[in-house]
């Protein structure tokens, strides 16, 4: 059995080929659209999504929390804070 530890290990090294089902491997690669290439996110990236159980107000909270973490370490990245 793989334990969690694990599977965060593989995700952090690659989610696209770690031990994860249909419904996290398509939240992620919908927050990496959002995070690397915002212009290319379409309705297909919601339909995608949805086709996994992932409803509108689930989909809007994935979105808010990517977009949140990419402002915040934006701000931090531009005023030079290090982490400790």
């Amino acid at each position: 059995m793989v334990s969690d530890d694990d599977v965060l290990e593989e995700i952090s090294f690659d989610y696209k080929s770690a031990n994860i089902d249909k419904k996290d491997l398509y939240m992620l690669e919908y927050a990496e659209k959002v995070t690397d290439n915002l212009s290319s996110v379409s309705e297909e990236d919601i339909e995608k999504l949805k086709s996994v159980g992932f409803c509108d107000e689930a989909i809007f909270d994935i979105n808010q929390v990517t977009s949140y973490f990419n402002y915040v370490n934006r701000i931090a990245d531009g005023l030079g804070v290090e982490l400790e």
